[in-house]
């Protein structure tokens, strides 16, 4: 039935005060929404004798008119309430003229040229340049040209060793599949070797001959949303039409995901395979005799990489007998892990590796901060490399005969700089250095270590404008991930940065489930220990609230993907801890995640609800979409998603918003914003990304009972 809903909003009167701080008066004013009509159905699913009712199955189905016309319904209610906060055209224009700097990324050689990529300001895509030896500057590749409104993006690029050919790969509308185009670079001729419906994959050039890259079968049904459970790794041919291409991998060994790649020296095949996001098996095929496959790990148990190559000499990055992960070598004639012999041994702290200029260069994480040591393939140290402060660094990539590395140091107030590194002196200037209207100085971040419920000490990072009033009133984002082994370090962000100049506190919590502290901080937040993650979010929460930078009333929680799993079971199990939620693209139905696109392989971190009946229980207790009770007041909602998101599928949205309108007690409002001909996130153009940020950090703070900005 149609469910309507009188919203009463708090508003706030600002009033300005010393230190350009907010004091809040609160009026109350209204306004009428009625949401769409979601119809149910009578689906039941029985796990291990008991019966779940999933009443909103059909809005699975992508395709069907009737989900269609949901969306569409659905996104009417969602628009005309956002088109109604007052100060939404002032945040907006505010954060366009904010994200309007030129940003070039490091250059990288190949061949001849030298390539960039470069955003003039407001371009949806970035512009693949490149220069030539005079300094000559010239476009490449243009993905803005790709489509009309900015939604097919360059999803991928690699070149031959000599550079005289590339292979790259797009995305249209935000989908992960990819249709892969060949070009000679010199003339940016296409040679008609286009090979379409690739998914998950890399682009691996064998001398100038072909390549290598992986994919599933075409799925029946919808391709948005149907499993895809079997990769393989492929070896196109040029001038060859795609059906001859060669399966290498994955057509006898049932596979998940599978990758691999040429070494630099042209002499073998890596090629890694996995059924797990954590977890793969390693081998290697000698490309100069054709040799056979070598396997040398067989098992899911620890995560491998190669590194690199010295002729029939390997190095590993490895977290075999290394929670932390280490480097280790092998010879191929003596590939088991048992003969492994450390290079670079473990350390309390993470680690994270790239190579370049023929040096290793060792990231270490601590306390999700970004340390950097340079070593030679012996393992002997060269130095500790100076940073220009406590931040993350990205980069130190590059190839043997590079002579000039670059890496990039962002933090939560500082634009990312690129420095240009000599990697025989250690010396690092600044190659290019974004000028944005942003003053930097005028914030601050803290971090603070809190206790979570059974007393884990979990780090946190706040930043906020100095002489910040910690009142109690301050509009408060707190953001996490906690899953798949994934770190947050810092990084700068122009919406975070619009977010501070209005009185904002940003807060990012670095929950277990995550890769801060390694393997065992990262399994201390899966499976059966999956309840760790919303409890280390619930006691940041608390944290902040208990030290005043806010309160209830004023905090607002957001999370994408696993991360918005994480904000929906947290709104869920304590609807009462903040103001304002927002699950990203989330996954929100944990007992069917499995058995759409690629998610089966997110067990290893999740469980399965058909694993066994302890696991089923466990899961459906904290699985969004099954814990939407009736009768309880939940926080003002903005669910966020794409149609064509074919990694979390926006079922799992869709479901979760029907479910909140459906029960929602109170006047909260519960919204979902669906963006049209966009996916998971990746490819997103500027302008789909800024009024997406624009709508998101409205909303929040209109809920939080702000009427205007300063």
């Amino acid at each position: 039935m149609r469910k309507s809903l009188i919203c009463v909003l708090a508003l706030a009167t600002v009033v300005a005060c010393k230190d350009d701080q907010n004091k809040i008066e609160k009026e109350d004013t209204s306004m009428k929404l009625t949401y769409p009509e979601t119809k149910t159905v009578d689906t039941v699913t029985t796990y291990f004798g008991s019966d779940v009712k999933d009443p909103y199955r059909w809005l699975e189905d992508d395709y069907a008119d009737d989900t269609k016309a949901w969306v569409k319904a659905q996104n009417k209610v969602t628009f005309d309430y956002l088109d109604q906060i007052p100060f939404r055209s002032k945040l907006k224009k505010r954060m366009e003229t904010l994200w309007n700097y030129e940003k070039i990324s490091a250059p990288f050689k190949e061949g001849d040229f030298s390539y960039f990529y470069k955003n003039d300001g407001l371009q949806n895509q970035s512009v693949l340049y490149r220069k030539d030896a005079e300094g000559n500057d010239e476009v490449f590749l243009d993905p803005n040209a790709f489509s009309k409104d900015g939604t097919t993006s360059l999803g991928g690029l690699s070149f031959t060793e000599d550079g005289s050919m590339a292979a790259y790969a797009i995305s249209e509308g935000g989908s992960d599949w990819r249709k892969i185009i060949v070009l000679k670079a010199e003339n940016k001729e296409i040679i008609g070797d286009t090979i379409m419906d690739v998914k998950f994959s890399g682009m691996s050039w064998y001398k100038n001959e072909g390549f290598y890259y992986s994919s599933y079968e075409k799925p029946k049904g919808s391709e948005l949303s149907a499993k895809t459970d079997q990769h393989r790794l492929y070896y196109h041919k040029l001038g060859t039409p795609q059906s001859d291409d060669t399966v290498v991998f994955g057509d006898t060994e049932k596979r998940r995901y599978v990758g691999g790649y040429v070494t630099q020296d042209a002499s073998y095949l890596v090629i890694t395979a996995a059924n797990s996001t954590y977890g793969n098996e390693l081998y290697v095929k000698d490309l100069r005799k054709n040799g056979p496959i070598v396997t040398v790990v067989d098992n899911f148990e620890s995560s491998n990489s190669i590194l690199d190559n010295d002729g029939n000499t390997f190095f590993v990055v490895t977290d075999y007998e290394a929670a932390n992960q280490r480097i280790a070598k092998f010879t191929i004639d003596k590939v088991g892990q048992a003969n492994w012999k450390d290079v670079i041994a473990e350390t309390e702290n993470v680690l994270s590796v790239s190579k370049g200029s023929g040096y290793i260069f060792a990231e270490y994480m601590k306390d999700a901060v970004s340390v950097i040591k340079q070593y030679k393939f012996d393992g002997t140290l060269v130095r500790d490399v100076t940073l220009p402060g406590l931040g993350s660094v990205g980069g130190f990539s590059g190839k043997k005969e590079d002579t000039t590395l670059y890496f990039s140091f962002t933090n939560y107030t500082a634009p990312g700089t690129i420095y240009s590194y000599n990697p025989e002196t250690g010396e690092s200037t600044i190659y290019d250095k974004p000028e944005i209207d942003f003053k930097s100085d005028d914030y601050e971040s803290k971090q603070v270590f809190y206790n979570s419920k059974d007393g884990t000490k979990v780090p946190m990072i706040i930043t906020f404008k100095k002489g910040t009033e910690l009142n109690g009133k301050n509009p408060t984002m707190l953001y996490a991930y906690g899953g798949f082994n994934i770190s947050l370090t810092p990084s700068f962000s122009i919406a975070n940065a619009v977010w501070l100049e209005n009185g904002g506190v940003y807060a990012v919590a670095n929950l277990r489930g995550g890769g801060e502290y390694g393997k065992k901080w990262h399994n201390a937040g899966t499976q059966m220990q999956k309840q760790n993650v919303f409890d280390d979010f619930i006691a940041a929460a608390e944290y902040l609230i208990k030290e005043n930078y806010t309160s209830s009333d004023y905090l607002a929680i957001k999370g994408g993907s696993n991360g918005g799993l994480l904000v929906g079971a947290t709104m869920t199990q304590r609807p009462d801890l903040m103001k304002v939620a927002i699950p990203q693209v989330g996954v929100l139905d944990m007992l069917r995640y499995h058995t759409f696109t690629a998610g089966a392989g997110w067990a290893f971190d999740y469980g399965t609800s058909e694993q066994n009946k302890e696991m089923f229980e466990y899961i459906k207790a904290y699985s969004p979409v099954h814990n939407v009770k009736a009768g309880v007041e939940y926080p003002a909602t903005l669910v966020t998603t794409g149609d064509h998101d074919d990694r979390v599928v926006p079922a799992h949205s869709f479901k979760f918003a029907a479910e909140l309108q459906a029960k929602q007690t109170g006047n909260n409002p519960t919204l979902i914003r669906i963006e049209v001909n966009a996916g998971h996130g990746a490819g997103k153009s500027t302008e789909a990304t800024i009024n997406e940020q624009v709508d998101i950090q409205a909303f929040a703070l209109y809920n939080m009972g702000v009427k205007e900005l300063k």
